[in-house]
């Protein structure tokens, strides 16, 4: 398998430290609020990239942590007279709903950074006594100067990241590119306890402290979007190398953004969309299809139309699974003979090639196509046994199974709450209330109740 390692800029060979044993650490949110839909694309790339190292026989241990304390997070918390940590076990709440509807399954550890204070202190320590750090009025900022590689995973010199970067205005700071570490208490804030007076961390050392304690020091592979390069994970290369003295990550894997209607998506733009919002209309589903319908390093856009033909492509692949279950159902033979298990070398082949595209770079576009290509060569089958049907739809759940697509059932039960609203629904739109009528598929979408109207009527599908 070969993925593109921003640190080098090229496709590298990937192996693991520890044969049989990967070690990922993920960015997570900062969970003052729903996510959007530019954190969905590496929640869901990296969770098919963990996937996929299993579907391949490996072990993986992956960590994404959740940043549950941060400065957006204390103006919430003030502004809805609550508490940070009520804030945070809310969101933190919302976003296992809207991960696990999107297919993303949950980490080996989702560390807070609020249960890790004694071990982000003592990175910090280390850091002052080797004089990477120094501590300032209460205020502790890592020397970025005394890390000489500084720079080697944006590419950039110091001198331009300098120049160019937003960086905080802080007049304790020797140089402009120095980042707090840990930061001294303000009234009304959280604080813990350090040899340096009560205060918090800096957002970059959480990830250091946290990786490292549950990963290591040096760990396979780190990953999250393009934009967090640079400062976040530049700085995490200098802090976490720095006090370990030895490689923080091996490679670094990053996603492209997300545009909406070719527009870079911005609050004050007004094209903003969580993913629950999304959702509502096109299902989570759909979502995901659609952020892995373009390779993961390549921008992508969000579109009404982009999102409609997700949507047909997914019930495609959906129908001729369901095509393929109806035909092992009507079967007049029950055991497979020997031209089907010739049959079976042509599925086998297609098994190669969507291996052949994961494994470069884990390139899921290719993939689907390979899918679609497996879905063609299903719905072409006549006659077949049972046992010849059964064992192309396994060979197909298990390649769906990698993306964690297809994952509801046309033929499941529908729930008698589910049927009521499904009718309510068609009243409202025969009586010309669309309003009605959207706002009741939107609700059975956040239910995992898909809607799609035929010529025959409503067809239902219900995810698992």
């Amino acid at each position: 398998m070969k993925l593109y390692n921003t640190l080098t800029r090229r496709k590298e060979e990937f192996s693991e430290l520890k044969p049989g044993v990967v070690t990922i650490y993920a960015c997570g949110p900062t969970v003052y609020d729903y996510f959007h839909i530019g954190n969905a694309r590496p929640f869901i790339t990296f969770d098919v990239l963990r996937r996929y190292f299993e579907f391949c026989g490996k072990k993986v241990r992956f960590v994404q942590n959740f940043t549950d304390i941060d400065d957006k997070m204390i103006k919430r918390a003030n502004a809805e007279h609550t508490t940070v940590k009520e804030l945070g076990d809310r969101f933190i709440d919302e976003y296992y709903k809207d991960a696990g509807a999107l297919g993303v399954g949950r980490a080996t550890v989702h560390p807070r950074a609020t249960e890790c204070i004694a071990d982000i202190i003592k990175m910090v320590q280390k850091l002052i006594d080797s004089g990477a750090a120094y501590e300032a009025g209460g205020d502790v900022f890592y020397r970025t100067a005394s890390f000489k590689d500084y720079g080697k995973l944006s590419h950039y010199p110091i001198e331009q990241l300098e120049s160019g970067a937003r960086i905080e205005v802080n007049d304790k700071k020797e140089s402009p590119l120095d980042f707090a570490v840990w930061k001294a208490a303000k009234e009304g804030e959280p604080s813990w306890e350090s040899p340096w007076g009560r205060g918090r961390p800096g957002w970059h050392i959480e990830c250091s402290a946290m990786a490292n304690k549950y990963l290591g020091k040096t760990i396979d592979i780190h990953c999250g979007g393009v934009d967090l390069i640079f400062p976040h994970h530049e700085n995490e290369i200098a802090q976490s190398e720095a006090a370990n003295g030895c490689e923080f990550a091996r490679f670094w894997l990053h996603n492209g953004h997300i545009n909406v209607d070719s527009k870079k998506m911005s609050k004050s733009a007004g094209n903003f969309f969580t993913v629950r919002d999304a959702a509502g209309k096109y299902g989570y589903e759909t979502i995901r299809f659609f952020m892995l319908s373009s390779h993961y390093r390549s921008p992508i856009n969000y579109s009404a139309e982009v999102l409609e033909s997700a949507r047909a492509g997914l019930e495609r692949l959906y129908t001729a699974r369901d095509n393929m279950e109806f035909l092992k159902k009507s079967a007049k033979r029950r055991e497979i003979d020997g031209a089907e298990k010739e049959a079976l070398a042509g599925y086998d082949e297609l098994t190669a090639r969507f291996c052949d595209r994961m494994d470069d770079d884990l390139n899921t576009a290719d993939a689907l196509a390979v899918l679609f290509d497996f879905a063609r060569k299903m719905n072409g089958e006549a006659d077949r046994s049972a046992e010849f049907c059964a064992a192309v739809l396994d060979k197909f759940g298990r390649l769906c199974g990698v993306l964690n697509i297809l994952t509801g059932s046309h033929d499941a039960e529908v729930p008698e709450e589910v049927k009521a609203m499904v009718d309510a629904r068609e009243r409202a739109r025969r009586e010309k209330d669309y309003q009605k009528a959207d706002a009741l598929r939107d609700e059975l979408a956040k239910m995992g109740v898909i809607l799609e109207d035929t010529r025959d009527g409503v067809k239902i599908l219900i995810k698992k």
